[in-house]
């Protein structure tokens, strides 16, 4: 079964799409507790819920996620609720859906999809079949609520990635994934930016777009993109990074970032070749609608360097990550050595 690509048209007529921001910090921030599943609030308080999607679509997002990170029977046993799959999964997809269809321009529905939380064969008890058979389960109750695409996010295991698209195509819905490149410049099962591509290779259908989401500081996912853009300049890359730096305050976390910042992150974004941007951990109502401003009034530039990034946006955080590690940061080297 072919799925249709709900990202191209939109894609032909913006050029650049913005893409929401954070699911948990926001929902924190609206009342959910330390320990609360997310995901079960799609039946408990459905409307604050719909309010997360709205506020975002308010900000100017062109493509909202639905509460369902942590969807698979496996993240969900941890709450006793492992037999609610198809459920939840659909009420999430349903509330999204509504916000959406209200918005009154078009705005995609993005069935958010996270990793299950255990290890696969031969590193943990999980087989790759069984993985394909729980993220179908999850996907399929998204495509009953109306889900245009599965969003495969904060991935680690390229195997993982796998086995959700493939459940995707399975199902019948387009998918894209990312990757949380957030363990000195790799993600934590060893994935370069670089090879973010290929992760998909000889799957009967290819992604609609793949990039990073997550990870440690807006300089690093900018670093990374500058290397999926460069292995692959064509392709439809997607960069969803954290709001600044997290950083402990006594027992809660908080993020860096300005709006100020994540604006000039879009800029730096959208010069170094992203087609989606979007902001993760952290990034609140009021960031998204400055870096929906800035994309707006925004007109490509120069390519950017991890200097010129660095230099914009602040250090990078990863221990080994470093300007070293590019492509950018090899032709550098070769220009000062000139």
């Amino acid at each position: 079964m072919t799925a249709t690509n709900p990202i191209h048209a939109l894609l032909a007529e913006k050029g650049v799409l913005l893409a929401d921001g954070a699911t948990g910090t926001n929902l924190f921030a609206m009342g959910l507790e330390a320990g609360e599943a997310p995901e079960l609030l799609n039946e408990t308080s459905p409307g604050t819920i719909a309010s997360l999607h709205q506020n975002f679509v308010d900000a100017g997002a062109d493509i909202i996620l639905t509460n369902s990170f942590g969807g698979t029977r496996h993240r969900l046993k941890l709450h006793h609720a492992q037999d609610r799959v198809h459920d939840l999964n659909r009420r999430a997809a349903e509330i999204a859906r509504s916000v959406a269809d209200n918005a009154g321009r078009k705005v995609i529905v993005a069935g958010s999809v996270g990793p299950t939380g255990e290890l696969l064969v031969p590193l943990g008890a999980l087989t790759y079949d069984d993985a394909v058979d729980a993220f179908a389960e999850q996907i399929e109750g998204l495509k009953a609520g109306g889900a245009e695409v599965a969003w495969i996010e904060t991935m680690s295991a390229p195997d993982e990635i796998r086995a959700a698209a493939e459940a995707a195509i399975r199902v019948g819905l387009p998918y894209t994934y990312t990757g949380s490149f957030d363990t000195a410049g790799r993600t934590m099962m060893g994935l370069l930016p670089k090879d973010i591509h290929a992760v998909a290779d000889g799957l009967s259908q290819a992604p609609l777009g793949v990039g990073a989401n997550c990870g440690v500081g807006a300089s690093d996912i900018l670093a990374s993109l500058l290397d999926m853009t460069e292995a692959k300049p064509e392709a439809t890359v997607i960069v969803k990074g954290n709001c600044g730096i997290p950083e402990f305050r006594g027992s809660e976390i908080h993020y860096s970032g300005t709006p100020e910042l994540m604006s000039d992150y879009v800029r730096l974004a959208v010069d170094a070749g992203a087609k989606i941007v979007g902001g993760c951990c952290g990034t609140s109502f009021a960031h998204l609608a400055a870096m929906r401003k800035a994309l707006d009034a925004h007109t490509k530039a120069e390519r950017p360097t991890v200097e010129t990034i660095v230099q914009r946006i602040g250090p990078m955080r990863n221990k080994t990550a470093s300007a070293g590690d590019t492509g950018e940061g090899r032709r550098e080297r070769r220009r000062s050595r000139a």
